[in-house]
């Protein structure tokens, strides 16, 4: 921790160096000098792999932290207590000793009737309940769409979500007068599951020695296959086949500002795209956009002269644009004609719908010729935004 304490300093240190030089070689005309503009781009371009480097380090260190929790006990038996509950199905330890089994084949009568609990219709096994949470979690950090939005569980069939599509309102009556009648009126979103797969190969080798930790391996493989495909689909999914994207054109977030320019975003935009939104959404907006954008909008001041972008120096806090937090994606688009580069609002109205659980499958012949087996993971997800005025976009000019 020290360590990320001490490059959170060092890179808010960098960015009041790189405003400054910034400051005293701008011309009368605003502009700087091409011999200029090298030198300043290198400054930035450190206090942006400080920001990486920080954030490598904290997920590192929360992955650390999740890895590292005990897999096992060396206990003969396990303590009991009155009323204590004995977990069953899928998250009973005979269940969990026997998947991992199976993945190693390392089979018996024992293994078949365990496993039994979590068989599918595919010849492949749910995944451990304790696992599955393992998995989610690193999905987390993985995932920055799945740390904002919220996050739903269903079992079978489509979720009917039920919203208000417009409010009543009050009117002003004479003495005696009727009151008039204004109801609201509701729609429904309805969220299914779109399925999604991938699959890895290891070496017979690597299973069949004890010291690789098989766990941990596919833990973080997946999450980052997973993790990197739904994040592409929450943000830019089209809703055939995958989800819907915030940034779809139908059931997306709202346009709330077009640029006067297809290459450029100026401060007042960004002011209009933060007035453009609701004020009870506001209380818990996050601007979303990728690394690209961030860096034009670090150039941009405001009226006094500040910077618009100020950089976090304290450990597990964003950093702000106008107070509010900066979430970067890969999934955002660049700054080019018609492109929504810039969302901003409260994300929690976009639901993620997890249909439980995923699914692992031993594919032992496929590649036996090579000496090595396959593994294939599925899961089901959906996602839709619930209300689209929860979060508006900044769209360039075409």
């Amino acid at each position: 921790m020290n360590t990320i304490l001490e490059l959170r300093e060092k890179r808010a240190k960098a960015w009041e160096a790189a405003k400054a030089f910034l400051d005293t070689k701008r011309g009368t005309d605003g502009m700087i000098s091409a011999e200029d503009t090298v030198t300043y781009d290198k400054m930035e371009a450190d206090v942006v792999a400080l920001g990486k480097e920080i954030e490598r380090l904290e997920k590192q260190e929360a992955l650390d932290r999740e890895l590292s929790k005990p897999l096992n006990t060396p206990l003969t038996a396990k303590p009991t207590f009155p009323g204590m509950e004995t977990k069953t199905g899928r998250a009973s330890d005979e269940y969990k000793k026997a998947f991992w089994k199976t993945m190693r084949n390392k089979h018996g009568s024992e293994i078949r009737n365990a496993l039994q609990i979590g068989e599918d219709s595919e010849g492949g096994y749910l995944v451990p309940d304790e696992f599955e949470r393992t998995l989610i979690q690193a999905l987390e950090e993985e995932n920055v769409m799945r740390q904002l939005c919220s996050i739903i569980s269903t079992s079978s069939g489509d979720k009917k979500i039920p919203v208000v599509a417009t409010k009543g309102t009050a009117s002003w009556v004479e003495e005696e007068g009727n009151t008039p009648e204004s109801d609201d009126a509701f729609a429904q979103v309805s969220i299914g599951a779109f399925k999604l797969a991938t699959m890895l190969k290891i070496s017979e080798e690597l299973l069949n020695d004890s010291v690789f930790n098989l766990e941990q391996y596919i833990a973080r493989e997946f999450a980052r296959r997973i993790g990197s495909a739904e994040e592409a689909a929450f943000v830019t999914g089209n809703a055939s086949g995958k989800p819907t994207g915030i940034l779809h054109s139908t059931g997306g977030a709202q346009v709330g500002v077009t640029t006067a320019s297809a290459t450029a975003i100026t401060m007042d935009e960004v002011l209009d795209l933060f007035y453009s939104l609701k004020t009870p959404y506001r209380r818990n907006a996050v601007f979303l956009m990728n690394d690209a954008t961030v860096k034009v909008l670090r150039k941009l001041k405001d009226g006094n002269g500040q910077y618009l972008w100020q950089p976090s120096v304290q450990a597990g806090q964003p950093d702000t644009i106008l107070n509010r937090p900066v979430k970067t994606t890969g999934a955002m688009p660049t700054v080019e004609a018609t492109a929504k580069v810039l969302a901003f609002g409260d994300f929690s109205y976009y639901w993620i719908a997890d249909r439980q659980g995923r699914s692992f499958q031993r594919l032992n012949e496929l590649y036996a010729v090579t000496g090595q087996v396959g593994f294939r993971a599925t899961q089901r997800v959906d996602g839709k935004l619930i209300l689209p005025e929860a979060i508006k976009v900044l769209l360039m000019k075409s």
